[in-house]
């Protein structure tokens, strides 16, 4: 089980996959990682050579954890650290850089029975879902619901510029920036990197070429997405486009980024 074949979507604040979960050298990635296996169990090891077998686990941002054994079907969620749901699962497994301290924090997940891919993909949302509890609510501003509208349609455009969108709203940047990150529970430049993302990701999922799905999702070029994605996921678009079926992203859910 060394590939990574499956369903994926990306929405705010997190990338979901459901389907075969396969090995992973040793790496760290800025996301939390929720990782869990439908069937069976995983092995994984942190840094000192610890390794843990087990049904799931949690594994903090910029971790380094090598995957080395996966499941025949299984789930995973990479959330954003600085969304209120990402520091949530964070905090559970403590301290950080220890492979017992992930299993101790997957232990406590529920289990996601077996399916297809879309049934996996649908299982991991629901279960990030659940875990986000009592997260912030559903924005309740007119100018953030305003601005949560129109930032899809600015993405595909090109740049998004945060002032601009502010005066759009009828608000100051910094009085924007304040309550986008209160009532979604994700800040808003961040936000935007997930949206371009997930422009990204459905371009690829269409047959556009790494090149136009950077420039169309406002990237600077495919370099520039490649290493935005290295850094959050672990790995290059490239694999995505390869070895992943992108479903359609679902309408936007601010209130669980």
């Amino acid at each position: 089980m060394d590939r990574w074949t499956g369903a994926a979507t990306v929405r705010p604040g997190m990338l979901l996959f459901g389907g075969r979960i396969g090995v992973a050298a040793m790496h760290a990635h800025h996301s939390v990682q929720v990782l869990v296996a439908a069937r069976g169990t995983l092995e994984l090891a942190d840094a000192t050579g610890l390794r843990v077998v087990c049904r799931a686990v949690v594994v903090p941002a910029d971790t380094e954890h090598t995957v080395l054994r996966g499941a025949a079907e299984g789930v995973l969620a990479q959330l954003d650290p600085d969304s209120v749901t990402g520091r949530a699962f964070a905090r559970r497994a403590q301290p950080p850089g220890c492979a017992a301290a992930w299993a101790r924090a997957g232990g406590a997940l529920p289990p996601v029975s077996g399916g297809g891919p879309e049934e996996l993909l649908a299982r991991i949302g629901a279960l990030v879902d659940a875990a986000a509890g009592d997260g912030p609510a559903r924005a309740r501003h007119p100018a953030v619901a305003r601005a949560v509208a129109r930032l899809p349609e600015l993405v595909a455009d090109g740049p998004v510029r945060i002032g601009a969108l502010a005066a759009a709203v009828g608000l100051s940047e910094s009085r924007l920036a304040h309550l986008f990150r209160t009532e979604l529970g994700l800040p808003l430049r961040p936000y935007v990197r997930w949206l371009r993302m997930r422009r990204a990701t459905e371009l690829i999922a269409a047959g556009a070429s790494l090149t136009a799905a950077a420039h169309l999702a406002g990237f600077a070029d495919a370099a520039h997405l490649t290493r935005t994605c290295r850094r959050t996921f672990g790995i290059p678009p490239s694999e995505f486009a390869h070895r992943v079926r992108w479903a359609p992203g679902p309408s936007a859910r601010p209130a669980q980024p």
